[in-house]
């Protein structure tokens, strides 16, 4: 299934808007408003296009396109769409700010309690979490530009205010989420005879090596990132004094909410006590990386929609993004000869936890530092082959077998701990079921990536073959048609009924846009077929030469208006030549075709004279 990212947004714009709007009006429905999560990911769904997509754009409602009107039809007219949208994203800020006025980030029912006999209590569905953290970033990134550009095209006093009111509450939950992610980020010190140090060994060696020798390559391979982090004690990171020492083992990253005993950051009101170990999830970690790094985006920039104390504060989360990517790449590709990330499933070494899930968030990450730096074919052709390997084992791309347990993947999807919860009052987990729409992303990104032909050809296939799997996913009738998910479509071993989830209708949104991102850029070029369009050029432009010595004494029109007619043909292919060389040749082989029938026709001329 081919995947065509204006199509398809629009399918699912025109399911959102169905089920979140009545006559223009933004309705909760049963199960929403009980996580702030939840609630940003729906937002998203309009909101992220609608700023990352020109096309999609509804800020200026005078270069609304007729189709995305008729998608969002439910949500108003061409002039009633954005005021709408400010009135949802209005309520979306006042449900979750607390009694004191300040942003409240609420993991809600997306907290699940290690013993599902005990409900969730109020104050555990209160909780702080990274998810909410950094989808907020996002949220408010695009809220804010949104507002910008929107409020220089009406001049309805009404509007203004309204305007007014937004910007203010979204710059204070923006700085808000910054501050909390600043709070979660953790280094974490071990020893390498402590029984989390031996799992650490164990997974870089990989029962390869001696662990002197692992301890020794460690020691080496992070010595910059350890300096920089014993550099950055002055910045704010909070760390054990043991790191100076070599001998010890470490993990960055950011832990699953505000760590216990974090220091405030700076005299912003409102920042909670954290009750999270000092322990960095690799899930939390990607979570929080792909909110910063919107921080630096360029729309962000050119709008400058951060202030100076903003500013300030993510410069001191771009610290902490790339010394978890450094870090997490380097694991992920410790060694010589096989990678740890090749050894599936991930096994975590604070938890004691392994999926093919945690291999695919390293992976993720692997990906995020990837495009960060310029990756070599080696690196990109190992990490398509891990995507390849991990859709067959989630039976994205393989025939699902009787009572597969490879299913437990999307449903009830993988169940993580959370580390320091149990001092809310009772243990927590977090469930992740977002498996095949986390895989689609980072395919699509690193084709995106990708300059090199094979490995694209081979990430683009299997980019479609997710979709495919992904798009008959959705709900077919009742709550939530047209969106996220329905597996017993693709797993018939599946009992349970559709169930809505915004998680995953969010993260495919992401997935579109990507997509839309990686048709916007020139195709890649070949040097074989680049090398071959410019012989033939060459050649044509020489027989064109040759029969205008011929069609200079010629005085037949249309002629003249083929040999023009050709011109332009080749000097329109000689200007693609460097970027499109496939084009180029394929504008060139008619042009010779032609050259030589008028060859042949003068031939054929001359023999009856």
């Amino acid at each position: 299934m081919q995947i065509k990212p204006r199509q398809h947004l629009l399918d699912i714009w025109r399911a959102v808007a169905r089920h979140s709007f009545d006559d223009g009006k933004f309705q909760w429905r049963d199960g929403d408003g009980l996580s702030s999560v939840a609630d940003a990911e729906r937002l998203l769904c309009l909101l992220y296009p609608a700023t990352e997509v020109p096309a999609f754009r509804l800020d200026q409602p005078d270069t609304t396109e007729r189709d995305m009107l008729r998608a969002l039809e439910s949500v108003g007219t061409r002039l009633e769409i954005p005021p709408n949208l400010i009135s949802a994203l209005t309520q979306f800020m006042r449900t979750h700010t607390g009694p004191d006025d300040s942003p409240t980030f609420a993991g809600g029912h997306y907290f699940k309690t290690a013993d599902p006999s005990v409900p969730l209590t109020h104050e555990q569905a209160q909780l702080g979490v990274v998810d909410s953290y950094s989808m907020s970033v996002t949220l408010c990134l695009a809220t804010l530009g949104f507002l910008k550009v929107y409020e220089t095209t009406t001049g309805r006093p009404e509007v203004h205010r309204a305007i007014a009111e937004l910007r203010e509450a979204t710059s204070t939950r923006l700085t808000a989420a910054m501050i909390s992610l600043l709070r979660s980020f953790t280094v974490n010190v071990f020893d390498a005879e402590s029984e989390q140090g031996r799992r650490l060994i164990d997974l870089l060696g990989q029962r390869r090596q001696s662990d002197r020798a692992v301890l020794q390559q460690f020691s080496r391979g992070f010595r910059q990132l350890r300096a920089t982090i014993i550099e950055s004690l002055t910045r704010g990171i909070e760390v054990d004094e043991s790191i100076r020492d070599e001998s010890q083992l470490f993990e960055c990253g950011w832990a699953w909410g505000i760590v216990r005993d974090a220091p405030k950051v700076t005299d912003f009101p409102g920042q909670p006590d954290g009750i999270a170990d000092r322990v960095p999830y690799v899930y939390f970690t990607v979570v929080a990386l792909d909110g910063i790094q919107d921080l630096f985006s360029e729309r962000t920039l050119t709008l400058g929609l951060l202030d100076a104390d903003q500013q300030r504060l993510a410069e001191a989360l771009r610290l902490r993004w790339e010394l978890s990517q450094q870090y997490w790449s380097t694991v992920a590709r410790f060694g010589g000869e096989r990678w740890p990330l090749e050894d599936l499933p991930w096994q975590t070494t604070g938890l004691r936890l392994e999926s093919e899930y945690f291999s695919l968030t390293v992976a993720a990450i692997l990906v995020h530092d990837l495009l960060r730096r310029r990756a070599t074919d080696d690196d990109l052709t190992r990490t398509v082959a891990i995507m390849e390997r991990l859709a067959d084992r989630g039976r994205i791309t393989s025939r699902m077998t009787f009572r597969d347990p490879a299913v437990g993947l999307h449903l009830p999807g993988v169940l993580m701990p959370l580390a320091g919860s149990e001092r809310s009052g009772g243990p927590l987990q977090w469930r992740m079921t977002d498996y095949s729409a986390q895989l689609l992303k980072r395919t699509v990104q690193l084709a995106a990536l990708s300059r090199n032909i094979d490995a694209q050809d081979r990430l683009l296939r299997l980019a479609e073959q997710i979709f495919e799997h992904l798009w008959k996913r959705r709900i077919e009738e009742g709550e939530g048609t047209g969106l996220w998910d329905d597996l017993s479509i693709v797993y018939p071993d599946v009992r349970n009924g559709p169930r809505m989830s915004w998680s995953i209708t969010e993260r495919v949104i992401e997935c579109l846009v990507a997509a839309r991102g990686l048709y916007e850029q020139q195709p890649i070029r070949s040097p074989e077929l680049a090398q071959l369009a410019r012989e033939m050029l060459n050649e044509a432009t020489h027989l064109f030469g040759k029969e205008q010595l011929q069609a200079a004494v010629g005085t037949d029109g249309s002629r003249s208006r083929a040999m023009r007619s050709i011109e332009s043909r080749l000097d329109h292919a000689r200007r693609l030549l460097d970027e499109r060389p496939a084009t180029a040749f394929a504008l060139a082989l008619p042009v010779l075709q032609e050259l030589d029938t008028l060859a042949q026709a003068r031939s054929a001329a001359a023999q009856e004279v």
